[in-house]
């Protein structure tokens, strides 16, 4: 299988790399006979880049936020391990089974 390049850079093992609000602002398409009108096709791809660039801003400011809770959950355990009495040693099972 052929490495495919975006920006002068290998895909990370193989998988497409994200795409960039910047890459669907300055897209280029090839004119054709029958094509579509330019200032609508910029238009979209004004509205997509946008669009793009507040999904990734809201996937950053999310994974903030998880890396936020992680580490106020992990302090919490931390705390209450410290804080929490061993159970008391059960002898043998005195279950019926």
């Amino acid at each position: 299988m052929a490495q495919v390049y975006r920006g002068g850079q290998p895909y990370p093992a193989g998988y497409p790399g994200r795409l960039t609000p910047h890459e669907v602002r300055t897209r280029d398409f090839a004119a054709c006979r029958r094509g579509v009108d330019p200032d609508e096709v910029r238009e979209f791809q004004a509205r997509v880049s946008d669009e793009l660039a507040m999904l990734n801003e809201t996937v950053r400011l999310l994974s903030q936020e998880n890396d936020r809770i992680k580490r106020a959950l992990r302090d919490w355990q931390t705390m209450h391990a410290r804080e929490c009495s061993p159970a008391p040693e059960q002898g043998r099972n005195t279950g019926r089974w």
